[in-house]
């Protein structure tokens, strides 16, 4: 279950802010899918990114009596001259996937299809390798809330498929 109560959240620019979410409330119960959908710039992705605890309201609370995983696909936190290979180990081990490091890079390793690129660096990657790397990294985890933020939308048609499968 995931509770929001009266969260605010604005980013201060150089002019001030507005705000992008202003006391917003809700609650998410157990086996349930939801869609946020809105305009470009209303807070979705902000939103997305505080469910995940990777930002914070501003004001009110946001509890998760659950394992929330991160946004799919979200790439932000690799690191560009290291490998792929090096990078799904980093994610494993800052997130407690040590112990079941092998067959996180195996499930990686396949789901992405990248080949031999795998263990080059990033900053070989395309944009599409990277997307299908973070992809597979955000299903190799076992969490009870899976957050997507258009992750199904990367890749040729084929990999859209098996995302959309996934």
């Amino acid at each position: 279950m995931i509770e929001v109560a009266n969260i605010y959240k604005r980013y201060h620019g150089l002019h001030g802010g507005d705000w992008v979410l202003k006391d917003v409330s809700f609650s998410i119960p157990p086996a349930t899918s939801v869609g946020v959908l809105g305009r470009n710039g209303a807070g979705k992705s902000t939103l997305l990114r505080m469910l995940a605890g990777m930002d914070s309201p501003d004001k009110g609370t946001i509890q998760r009596n659950c394992r929330v995983s991160w946004p799919i696909g979200l790439g932000g936190g690799f690191q560009s001259n290291m490998t792929g290979r090096q990078n799904v180990k980093f994610v494993a081990r800052v997130n407690g996937g040590e112990s079941d490091m092998e067959r996180i890079i195996a499930f990686v390793q396949d789901f992405a299809e990248i080949g031999r690129a795998f263990d080059q660096p990033l900053a070989t990657y395309s944009s599409g390798m990277k997307s299908r790397l973070a992809f597979g990294l955000s299903l190799a985890f076992e969490f009870d809330v899976y957050l997507s933020d258009e992750a199904t939308s990367v890749g040729d048609a084929a990999f859209r498929d098996k995302a959309t499968e996934a």
